[in-house]
């Protein structure tokens, strides 16, 4: 539970403005939360939406696409999205390209370096 949501749920009670004082937070930072309280919602539904579209991709390359892959291949199925937003919903669903670099593939692509 953040500071405004705390508000909202005892306003009733004690008052915004007691709230808040005490919270220390601006009241009108707490009445901007509760106006823009839908857009947060349809955000969170369209990064959920999002991180389907994500796992299925990284799914499809055997978990090895990274954010730029991924980010590539999104825009390329029509998705407007750009390489932030792709690597935060990828956090937050728990996913990770391979790194080439550390799994051997430098042996292959540098013949000098022994893995």
């Amino acid at each position: 539970m953040n500071r405004f949501q705390f508000v909202a749920d005892h306003q009733r009670r004690y008052g915004v403005k007691r709230l808040c004082t005490i919270l220390g937070i601006a009241r009108s930072s707490f009445h901007h939360w509760r106006r823009t309280a839908a857009d947060r919602a349809a955000r969170q539904a369209d990064d959920a939406r999002l991180a389907a579209r994500i796992r299925a991709v990284h799914r499809e390359s055997e978990g090895t696409y990274g954010v730029a892959r991924i980010t590539a291949e999104l825009r390329e199925a029509g998705e407007r999205v750009n390489h932030k937003r792709t690597a935060r919903v990828m956090r937050g669903a728990g996913l990770a390209g391979v790194d080439a670099w550390r799994h051997g593939a430098a042996a292959v692509l540098r013949p000098w370096v022994r893995a």
